[in-house]
């Protein structure tokens, strides 16, 4: 039996090292356009490959995938988070989970995740053929193939760009690049994309988890309005603004002689505070001396800060789109489409995407390992024929 794999990234290699496994007569070849497979796995996370997370955070899938949590939840019972730890753990890969939930290899180094899989592929003479463009997969059924699987990762003409960071035109702002603030809660008005944690800002606008969770959840919307929308910033990490009310009136009150620029609240570093005062056109005055109608315009500051989107990133750096094959188009079951018999999707080619955390290399995993497992059940059953 002849497997064929286009796409040679996580799905596709993952997909292959399974195959491989389950059916060590199967013979399995990796079509990838590039030269090098592989390459956004190495990338990932920094270099240090955030390959999985523990989704304890996560109380309903939608929170990981903006779309696809419903096939994901049922894929899961299949193959999970906790079945791919096992996995590469057994494979010789050791992980280490950060408080976060993130999980990375011990050795910080993505290639402990490459390595791992390459060598699966070299181990089970798994034929690897780079720099091969397949347009047209369904012609490798008529060329000798049995099943082929399609890894080939986001498709730009199918869907818009997930995971990018945000352009705002403010040099001031620009000019406290490299600060992070560690909570703040980021929403679109107008809409229900919402998202929260660190915001990092940049030389362009914003970047950070937060940033990145957002243009997830708004992808669409975003694409819509050609990347201009308003945007509102808390920056005290609460939904409550009473809270922020007393908790601002609380350090007033405990430092009645200290400037407003020396107040600090709720951990903002001081060229941040001393941004935000400024842009509120608040007097750096004692603290004592501060009126309620100062301390109402101060808390709005911080909990109702307007920006405008003036684009998304300026490089070309997007690692996920959102959209691709219709879950419609496939079996739920075993990824197979339900328009051309044998043939299979895993990865990103779906429409499956998940916010930054290692949720979309989860998806890779679990899809590839269970289209392997799907392939592997139908011979089992052609054999017992």
């Amino acid at each position: 039996m002849n497997t064929a794999i286009i796409g040679g990234g996580a799905a596709g290699y993952f997909c292959a090292a399974n195959l491989a496994e389950m059916c060590p007569d199967m013979q399995i070849t990796i079509y990838e356009q590039s030269r090098r497979p592989l390459r956004k796995v190495e990338l990932s996370g920094g270099g240090r490959c955030n390959c999985t997370n523990t989704f304890a955070a996560i109380s309903n899938l939608n929170q990981a995938y903006p779309r696809g949590a419903r096939l994901m939840s049922r894929l899961f019972h299949t193959f999970g988070p906790q079945d791919t730890c096992r996995w590469f753990e057994q494979h010789g890969v050791p992980l280490t989970t950060e408080p976060d939930g993130c999980i990375f290899p011990a050795a910080q180094d993505s290639h402990a995740i490459t390595g791992c899989l390459m060598q699966i592929a070299h181990r089970h003479n798994i034929r690897l053929i780079t720099n091969h463009r397949i347009d047209n997969p369904t012609q490798l059924l008529s060329q000798g193939f049995d099943h082929v699987v399609v890894t080939t990762g986001g498709q730009p003409r199918m869907g818009v760009p997930s995971l990018f960071t945000l352009r705002i035109d403010d040099d001031r702002l620009h000019k406290l690049m490299g600060i992070v603030v560690p909570h703040v809660i980021m929403t679109i008005p107008g809409t229900k994309h919402r998202a929260d944690g660190p915001l990092l800002i940049t030389h362009w606008g914003l970047s950070g988890p937060a940033t990145l969770r957002l243009s997830s959840y708004a992808a669409r919307h975003l694409a819509e309005q050609n990347y201009k929308s308003p945007l509102i910033i808390n920056w005290t990490g609460t939904t409550n603004t009473d809270d922020a009310s007393r908790t601002l009136s609380t350090l007033i009150q405990q430092n009645p002689g200290r400037h407003i620029s020396n107040l600090h609240p709720f951990g903002l570093q001081t060229n941040m505070w001393t941004y935000l005062t400024d842009k509120a056109g608040i007097p750096n005055q004692p603290a004592a001396n501060i009126s309620q109608r100062t301390m109402n315009r101060m808390v709005n500051l911080l909990t109702n800060d307007r920006y405008d989107i003036a684009g998304r990133s300026p490089y070309r750096d997007e690692f996920v789109t959102c959209g691709g094959i219709p879950l419609t188009d496939i079996n739920p079951n075993t990824l197979e489409s339900r328009l051309t018999p044998n043939t299979y999707y895993a990865g990103e080619v779906l429409d499956i995407d998940g916010i930054t955390g290692g949720f979309n290399l989860q998806a890779a995993w679990t899809t590839g390992y269970c289209v392997a497992h799907a392939i592997t059940q139908k011979n089992k059953s052609r054999n017992s024929k």
